[in-house]
């Protein structure tokens, strides 16, 4: 019989088979929602569904991708923003140029 614990949601049942060759049932927690763009909603590529506990032990770059505001932006909003910064950074070269 389960303990307690092991009767809420928080925990998922996996059937393991053991060296004895029983099958057993074993208690892992679930994992997270997916990280999400912080414009589109959609869910990141590059960034682990990990519990925090593991994704501390990942090494930092597995854990975002290597761009700017990765892990916060998906690639198509992040190349959005870069264009609307480059437009306005040379508007303002060439007024004050001019």
């Amino acid at each position: 019989m389960p303990s307690g614990k092991h009767k809420s949601g928080r925990y998922r049942q996996i059937s393991v088979r053991t060296p004895g060759s029983r099958v057993t049932t074993h208690f892992r927690e679930r994992k997270p929602k997916a990280s999400t763009c912080a414009v589109y909603g959609t869910p990141l590529a590059g960034v682990p569904r990990e519990r925090p506990a593991i994704l501390k032990k990942l090494p930092k770059t597995a854990r975002r991708p290597e761009r700017p505001y990765g892990g916060v932006l998906s690639s198509k909003a992040m190349r959005e923003i870069m264009k609307e910064k480059a437009r306005s950074f040379l508007a303002k070269v060439r007024g004050d140029s001019q």
